[in-house]
């Protein structure tokens, strides 16, 4: 593999990776808001 082929996989796991922690934080915030609109 080339230089160019090992930073377009980097590019792209980094970017799965950033995509991931972005929609579990939104889940959670998610949870939470309704967990706490439940106790009301």
């Amino acid at each position: 593999m080339s230089e160019a082929q090992i930073l377009a996989l980097e590019v792209f796991f980094i970017g799965l990776l950033v995509i991931s922690v972005l929609v579990i934080g939104w889940i959670s915030v998610v949870v939470l808001s309704r967990l706490f609109k439940g106790q009301r």
